[in-house]
Parts: structure tokens; C-alpha cells; sequence
């Protein structure tokens, strides 16, 4: 098998499910149409709620979703062998993951910009809106702290990754000023990616200068400056930084993913895993358990995943211009996101097994595999880092991207320089995710907290929003300067698609009150039978195998009662979720217009 085959039977496929299967959910399912405003417009503030261009709406939509998710997890799930990461991003992606984010969405939007958790509790009642604002709440502070500590590990003591993330804030500043003010997005945009192009490249100059050793930043630090940048991008006005930075960022996102397209059609490097290796029954060194359940909770970004909900019942909803934008800012996004995650999974797969199992076992769980390294030692040579050991996917995304990128002739000396550029486009990618995701909790904690003092509800309240804004930034500050996340990082991928779960939940609701055929509902039930059994069966498995077996090395109380909590109140919404199911078919209900709360 050859990546280019993989590349353009992937590519046609997204493209003739987002022109077919795109426009049924847009206008048939959601019924999009643009004769009532949308909440940008009803309740513009030139704060929160603010009409976007499409364009820059997906911008930011698609750099917030798309962190570390379709990154890493297609790497670590190569190890079940190219074909079950590949099938199940397509086949989730379409399926599930775009449907999803368009349907959370525009439930987000029908009640004025509102957070799922509180779309929950008018759709289905008070109780599941309570389960769902806690679960939310608790999924975000681990995802904050979880992805500001691989950005943290990226970039400490690496003065051109922090040089070049830290200049796009300032850019991004005078992007939004400019833009704000002159209207020009075309002249803003090309000013503002160059200068973003400068600053990336002008990284390694700085390196040995006072610059650089003002850079030189160790974790401890890092980790005190991340909360606060982030409490920044919470609080400031959506247009100043969130917006243009999220919208220059996708450039850089898009750019490098284009550019590693081009260079899989010119190398048209052979997949060297097979189609399954011998780790799909369980017992890989990388994910203990079997291909089903885990090959799904693995892959989360890029197929579908919760975090979505966040942000399209967050940031997004209070930006887009008009209802038909949904189709290309959610659905649209999804798909491109989709065909990321296909990259990151090829550079992963076009290294030899051996090499790639090295990077991302520990040294003596390799040496027990029995398998020898092929091209390691040059790449090491070439790189100049000793990759043995390095887990986690994000080295082995760098390694294989610049494998890829160094077989172009007049690239064969530029290894160290790809690597770099790499790490530090993969610390960009996860930081946009951050500003909005921080942005995202703030709204929640406003969301949550305000049923008990409701001036905290107001977003235009500036007391509220600064509360809300530092104890988002506290939670999850505190637990990536303490190193606590680590116990509970293995709970990511369960609470992740219990999130997508209760995402579908959501939007299975609203479909059966507006749609013109209650069928429709199926568009959103049969990815949430198979996320939901999925979840259920991968969580008791981690309980019983991994959290409460103490023979195992990964055993840990607090994870399992973790776990069990996160499963139950999954149970709780479905049931409050079946139970308005049942009502609403066996009673007359009034005819709800498409876009009506």
C-alpha cells in the first residue's frame, strides 16, 4: 500500500460527504435558513457575541477543535496497524463526528449561544442539565491542564518554540485591531501571515541572544505563564486575540498539512505497518487494550469527539454570521480535521514498525518485543536527539513528517530544522485550543455557578467574567503546576466520547422537535449507539483491568471512582434523554419552526 492512494481515496470521499451528506443535514435535517438573524446579530455586544466573516468563523472554529486530538491519537493507535485508524477515521468522521459538531452547533445557537449544559436543561429537564454541566465542567479542567502540559514539555527550555508561538500574540492583536477597524480581511489576513512567517522562521536566530536567553524558560515558569496568558484570552474581547490568532493560526495548520500532502505525492512513501499487526486482540506496549473498544477512544479528534461540544456551544455559536455558515464552519471543519488526522496516521505509518515502536515504548518494554530498529540510528544522527523512549506520538509525528519532507532532494540537510518546526507546529496547534477552550470553561463556570448567583450569568458583567475567568485559569493552572493531571490523564479518552456521547444525546432531541420527518433522528442515534456502548465497554474495561486491578502497574483508586462517576451520569442524561424521547412521540407536539427556541 503507498500513501497516495490512501491520500486521494481519502480526500474524494470527504468531498462527496460534505457536498451530499453536508447539505442533507444542513437543509433537510437542520433546515438552515437565513431569514432570522442569529445570535451574533440579536445579541451583539462587540465583546462575546460578535458576526464573523464565514471564513474567519472557520478559522477559529477549526484551530480551536483541531489540538492535539488528530495529532497524536492517529499515532498511537498505528499500533493496531493502518487500516483500523483509517476506516474508523472516515467512517467516524462523516457519521459521527461532523453531524455532531453541526447539530451541537445549532442547538448551541437556537437558545441564544447557550452552553450544551444548558441546552440540556431546557431540552431535557433539570436534572440532565445539572449531570451535564458537572460532566463538562470536569472534562474541560482535565483537558486545559492536559494539553497546556504537552505544550509545557514543548516548549521548555526551547527558546525558538517560544519565540515563535509567543510572536503570534501580537500579531494577532494587530490583526484584529486592523481588521476591526479598516474591514480590509484580505489586506489583514496577508500582512498577518507574513509576519506570522517571519516570526516562525526568525526562531532559530534568536537562539543564542539575550532574546533567546530571556526565552529559555524552565516548566515551573511555564507553567505560571500559560494560566495567565490563558485568563487573558478568556477575558479580552473575542475579536482582539481569540479570533485573528485562531484564524492565523489555521493558515499554519492548513499550510504545513498542504505542504505535507505535496510531499507525500512527490515521495509516494510506502506504508510499511500492515493492514493489522498482532497487537488488535490487546497487549500492544502502547494501549494495553484490544482494537475494539480503544481504536475509537483513542482517536477522538478526527473521527469525533467531545471537546467539539465546547467550543461549537462555546465561542462559536456567539460568532457566526449567518445560519447557512453552520455547513462549512462545523461540518466543514470536522472533514478538514478528518484529513489531518490521515496525515499524522501516514507519517506515523510510512516508518518502519521497529522504528516506530521504539519512539513510543520505554527501552526495556521494546527490548521485550523483540523487534530491531531499521533507520533509528540515522535519524537520530541527522535530527541530533536521541528518539529512543520519547512516548506520547508527538515526536513520532515529527520524526515521520520529517522523514517525509527530508526525501525531497533539496531538503536532505534540513532535518534538525523540520523536527523543530514540527514540535513547535504541534505546540501551536494544541495553544489555539487552550485560548478557546479557557474562553469555553469561563462560560461554563458562569453557566454552573450562576444557578446559584445569578449575576454571574451575565456575560456582559464584567465583575463575573474576571471571577469566572481566574477560577478557570486556577483549576486548571493548579493542576499543571502540581502534576496531579498525570493520575487522571488515562480518564481522557472515556470522559472525551462520554462528552460526544452526550453531545449526540443533544441533538437527537432537537432534531425530533424540528424536523420535518422524525426519521431525521437517526442521523444522530446510530453514531450514539456505537459511541455509547463503546464508552460503557472501554470504561468497565479500564475499571476492572486497569483502575481497581492492583496487579496492574496502572492501577489507581481515584481513576476508577473517576470513571464510575463519569459513567454514571452518562446513564442519568440517556435515560432523562429516552424518557423525553418517549414523550414526545406518544403526545401532539406543536410544530417548531427550524431556527425557533
Amino acid at each position: 500500500m503507498n500513501a497516495v492512494s490512501i491520500v486521494i481515496g481519502s480526500i474524494c470521499f470527504l468531498l462527496i460527504a460534505y457536498r451530499l451528506y453536508g447539505t442533507f443535514i444542513a437543509y433537510k435535517v437542520l433546515k438552515l435558513e437565513n431569514s432570522k438573524p442569529t445570535p451574533a446579530h440579536e445579541l451583539e455586544d462587540g465583546k462575546d457575541y460578535v458576526p464573523t466573516n464565514k471564513w474567519v468563523a472557520f478559522g477559529h472554529h477549526f484551530a480551536a477543535i483541531a489540538a492535539a486530538g488528530p495529532l497524536v491519537g492517529p499515532i498511537l493507535a498505528a499500533q493496531f496497524g493502518y487500516l483500523p485508524g483509517l476506516l474508523w477515521l472516515l467512517i467516524g468522521a462523516v457519521v459521527g463526528g461532523a453531524v455532531h459538531d453541526a447539530v451541537v452547533l445549532f442547538a448551541s445557537m437556537r437558545r441564544g449561544g447557550k452552553s450544551l449544559s444548558e441546552v440540556a436543561k431546557d431540552e431535557l429537564g433539570p436534572v440532565a442539565g445539572f449531570c451535564t454541566g458537572l460532566a463538562m465542567l470536569f472534562i474541560i479542567t482535565i483537558t486545559m491542564a492536559g494539553l497546556s502540559m504537552v505544550v509545557l514539555h514543548a516548549l521548555e527550555n526551547n527558546p525558538w518554540g517560544t519565540f515563535a508561538v509567543a510572536i503570534t500574540i501580537p500579531i494577532a492583536m494587530g490583526v484584529g485591531l486592523f481588521y476591526k477597524k479598516t474591514g480590509n480581511l484580505k489586506l489583514a489576513s496577508t500582512v498577518g501571515f507574513i509576519l506570522l512567517m517571519i516570526g516562525v522562521f526568525a526562531g532559530p536566530y534568536i537562539q543564542d541572544t539575550m532574546i533567546g536567553d530571556w526565552l529559555t524558560i524552565d516548566a515551573k515558569t511555564l507553567a505560571i505563564i500559560l494560566p495567565i496568558y490563558a485568563f487573558f484570552a478568556a477575558a479580552l474581547p473575542v475579536w482582539l486575540l481569540l479570533a485573528p490568532r485562531d484564524y492565523l493560526s489555521s493558515f499554519m495548520k492548513i499550510g504545513v498539512f498542504i505542504a505535507l500532502i505535496i510531499g507525500v505525492f512527490v515521495i509516494n512513501p510506502e506504508i510499511q505497518f500492515p493492514a493489522f499487526t498482532q497487537f488488535i486482540g490487546g497487549g500492544g506496549p502502547i494501549i494495553a487494550g484490544p482494537v475494539w473498544p480503544f481504536i475509537s477512544i483513542t482517536i477522538a479528534c478526527g473521527a469525533i469527539s467531545g471537546f467539539h461540544a465546547f467550543i461549537g456551544s462555546g465561542t462559536t455559536p456567539k460568532m457566526i454570521n449567518r445560519w447557512t455558515d453552520i455547513k462549512p464552519v462545523a461540518f466543514g471543519a470536522m472533514l478538514v480535521e478528518c484529513l489531518v488526522a490521515i496525515m499524522a496516521l501516514i507519517a506515523a505509518t510510512a516508518l518502519m514498525p521497529g522504528d516506530y515502536f521504539a519512539i513510543n515504548s520505554k527501552p526495556e518494554v521494546f527490548e521485550a518485543l523483540g523487534m530491531s530498529t531499521v533507520h533509528l540510528s540515522e535519524l537520530n544522527r541527522e535530527i541530533g536527539l536521541e528518539l529512543e523512549g520519547r512516548t506520547g506520538g508527538a515526536v513520532t509525528l515529527a520524526v515521520g513528517m520529517t522523514y517525509i519532507f527530508t526525501k525531497i532532494p533539496w531538503f536532505e540537510n534540513m532535518a534538525p530544522y523540520f523536527f523543530q518546526f514540527v514540535i513547535m507546529f504541534e505546540a501551536v496547534f494544541i495553544l489555539t485550543a487552550i485560548d478557546a477552550g479557557t474562553r469555553v470553561s469561563r462560560y461554563l463556570i458562569q453557566d454552573f455557578f450562576g444557578q446559584f448567583y445569578k449575576p454571574l450569568k451575565r456575560v456582559d458583567w464584567l465583575p463575573g467574567n474576571i471571577f469566572a475567568s481566574v477560577l478557570a485559569c486556577f483549576m486548571w493552572g493548579y493542576l499543571l503546576f502540581s502534576g496531579d493531571i498525570s493520575s487522571v490523564w488515562a480518564l481522557f479518552g472515556v470522559s472525551n466520547q462520554l462528552m460526544a456521547s452526550i453531545g449526540l444525546i443533544i441533538g437527537a432531541t432537537v432534531i425530533l422537535r424540528i424536523a420535518d420527518k422524525r426519521r431525521y433522528m437517526l442521523t444522530c442515534l446510530i453514531p450514539l449507539a456505537y459511541l455509547f456502548i463503546t464508552v460503557n465497554y472501554a470504561g468497565f474495561w479500564m475499571v476492572t483491568n486497569v483502575y481497581l486491578n492492583s496487579a496492574n502497574a496502572g492501577y489507581n483508586v481515584l481513576n476508577g471512582v473517576l470513571s464510575i462517576i463519569m459513567l454514571v451520569l452518562g446513564v442519568i442524561i440517556i435515560v432523562a434523554a429516552i424518557r423525553n424521547w418517549i414523550q414526545t412521540f406518544n403526545h401532539p407536539r406543536a410544530k417548531l419552526g427550524s431556527m425557533e427556541a
